[in-house]
């Protein structure tokens, strides 16, 4: 089961009490549906819990007769095809007239008389992304988006949406193969809204990802600067113990101060150790500047060889 058909799932167990929640979250459902007019009204979705509520709030509010017929999963599709439509045209008619639209509107928009309380939109803009949306799973990406089927409700829904203070996001709009796509991306407001519109588990589930991500990037971060460290480290070792065994080669190692000597056979028997690590083991202990100082001596001495 996908991310999306979970969130849909948690948003079908929000039970309503009030009417005008109902019927906010009916006119989501609606509008931003396959077709919505005086002559049609049909409902699609691969969801069935959308479907389930689709029809639920639609026997409750004004039990209409519904023709209802699913397509069951075929090769091409991963998911089957659930289809609700009124079988009269006057019932049509009625709940088309009921949110306040008319034959002789020219673009189908959002009646904002339908939600003139901001108590209102949550329940609208669940029934809309019931309706139209889908959401990524968290585990490859944070992305959200409601697939709408007129430019006009695209710029009403982002507006709508940018006009609610707790939401920090900013949908964008996209044409994709005739239809409108409102979109926004980020963990912070793919959870906010998930949030608003009553998925607070499905939201969690955000954070936790995002979490989790964060974690696994401050690792692989702290991981990948240790490497380098140790490649540095066995670099410089590298640098180190050649110069000492070029000395010996000579036969000039006896030759070397005792301090030097003593730091030359620390380093070619502990070539893992670091500057710090090689003073403290010294006797007697010095800093890891004074390592580095007589390290420098034992190269000049290998050159002149």
């Amino acid at each position: 089961m996908s991310f999306s058909s979970d969130v849909k799932r948690e948003l079908a167990g929000v039970r309503l009490t009030e009417k005008e929640q109902k019927l906010s979250e009916c006119y989501g459902f609606l509008l931003f549906s396959s077709r919505f007019s005086t002559r049609e009204i049909v409902f699609k979705t691969e969801n069935k819990y959308s479907a389930d509520v689709f029809e639920s709030l639609m026997d409750e509010l004004f039990s209409p007769k519904l023709l209802k017929e699913h397509e069951l999963k075929t090769r091409s599709k991963k998911q089957g095809l659930y289809k609700i439509r009124f079988a009269d045209s006057d019932e049509c008619k009625s709940v088309f007239e009921f949110y306040g639209h008319s034959p002789k509107d020219i673009r189908l928009m959002i009646n904002r008389a339908n939600i003139d309380d901001e108590s209102l939109y949550v329940p609208f803009l669940r029934g809309v992304f019931l309706s139209c949306g889908s959401v990524t799973n968290p585990r490859k990406g944070y992305h959200l988006e409601l697939n709408v089927q007129h430019k006009t409700l695209a710029d009403n829904i982002v507006h709508l949406i940018n006009e609610i203070d707790v939401l920090d996001v900013k949908p964008k709009v996209i044409s994709r193969k005739g239809t409108y796509v409102v979109y926004f991306k980020g963990s912070d407001g793919v959870c906010d809204f998930l949030g608003y519109i009553g998925a607070g588990n499905s939201a969690m589930t955000v954070i936790e990802a995002s979490a989790y991500k964060e974690l696994m990037n401050t690792i692989n971060r702290r991981q990948n600067s240790e490497l380098a460290n140790i490649q540095k480290l066995a670099s410089a070792s590298a640098r180190q113990t050649h110069a000492i065994q070029k000395i010996i080669e000579c036969d000039a190692f006896d030759s070397l101060s005792d301090e030097l000597r003593a730091l030359a056979k620390l380093r070619l028997d502990n070539p893992e150790m670091s500057l710090k690590e090689l003073g403290e083991n010294l006797e007697p202990p010095i800093s890891r500047s004074g390592v580095n100082h007589r390290l420098e001596r034992l190269y000049k001495i290998a050159d002149e060889l």
